[in-house]
């Protein structure tokens, strides 16, 4: 085989927010598949908040990407060529592979989807790791109850926006904070938060939470860190529990980010703090998606997606994470299904 790709590489590693000299685009040729391979074309490519800490040579939970490589991350793809028996050409398929035209994988690195339970988007959405990050989180360390307050922050991004309605399906009052008007209509109209708390136009932010929770905080789904989530802090009330997601506000950050201590606060509340990944509850995926799927099916969950075209905007999708720009899943599509041309 003699076809042309392109990939996105590491050029050199990021101090703060990443930029253009980030990231370089080189063509490479395709190499031949080989039995129990197959030749993917990528048609959809997720960005991600947690690939910027892949970025920094540091020790992580995963090994940070290679400068000089094909940075990689969610991708939806249709295989183009099989020397699998266990897909075919035009099968619809879902991996972490590269940021690339073109990814020759083994076949045990991707798994077949399903176009006709949902749109193909969603398996990397709601379906995916993102509804799966929300219900483990919510469910298992939050334990949301009948009548108690959620607070979830970063509540219009992908992963917050399905724990508000997981926590509304559960019975409680929900409240979201997020960065526009435009955010709080969508979180309050379509997704049906109670209340929304729009942190760039509040001039006291702990004031503003204590106002939409006045009966305190019981579960707090962390997405931010920093400011907000001091602010939360301040309004937990006994027995809260803090599933941490994220903390997007210090990413880029090239100093210590040093805020407020909770030790204190979560001793005399006797609150539950704790972190988590998707990749702690592997044995419960089919059952989680299972339901994802009933709820999807059901109109009890909703689902927002920022999509924007083309393979050359993957870099400019990925800094545009950090500046809020979408609601809820960020997505790039490369290319139309074969199918559909």
């Amino acid at each position: 085989m003699s076809m042309n790709n392109k990939q996105i590489i590491l050029a050199k590693r990021p101090e703060g927010m990443p930029d253009s000299d980030t990231f370089s685009f080189i063509d490479k040729e395709i190499p031949s598949i080989d039995n129990g391979e197959v030749l993917i074309h990528t048609l959809y490519v997720s960005v991600d908040p947690y690939m910027r800490g892949r970025m920094a040579d540091v020790k992580s939970y995963v090994p940070p990407f290679p400068v000089g490589e094909v940075l990689e991350g969610g991708v939806i793809g249709e295989i183009n060529e099989s020397k699998s028996p266990h897909f075919k050409k035009g099968d619809f398929v879902l991996g972490s592979l590269g940021w690339e035209l073109y990814s020759v994988a083994n076949e045990k690195a991707v798994r077949k989807i399903d176009p006709s339970v949902a749109p193909i988007t969603t398996y990397l959405g709601v379906l995916g790791m993102t509804g799966l990050t929300a219900y483990f989180g919510l469910l298992d360390i939050g334990k949301p109850q009948a009548g108690e307050t959620v607070v979830v922050s970063g509540a219009a991004g992908a992963v917050g926006s399905i724990v508000g309605q997981i926590a509304k399906i559960q019975g409680a009052r929900v409240v979201g904070i997020a960065g526009t008007d435009e955010k709080v209509q969508l979180l309050k109209e379509k997704l049906g938060f109670d209340e929304v708390i729009n942190y760039k136009t509040e001039k006291n932010i702990e004031k503003a939470i204590e106002t939409a929770c006045p009966n305190g905080v019981d579960v707090y789904f962390d997405n931010v860190g920093g400011d907000i989530s001091d602010a939360v802090m301040q309004h937990l009330n006994n027995f809260a529990r803090i599933p941490v997601c994220g903390a997007i506000s210090s990413y880029n950050k090239t100093e210590a980010d040093i805020g407020p201590r909770v030790q204190s606060k979560l001793v005399k509340t006797r609150s539950l703090m704790k972190g988590f990944l998707v990749g702690d509850y592997s044995n419960q995926v089919t059952e989680a998606a299972e339901q994802l799927g009933k709820w999807l099916s059901e109109g009890k969950l909703q689902y927002e997606e920022t999509i924007i075209e083309g393979f050359e905007n993957i870099p400019e999708a990925f800094i545009g994470l950090f500046e809020g720009t979408n609601k809820g899943k960020l997505l790039v599509k490369v290319a139309e299904p074969e199918s559909k041309k």
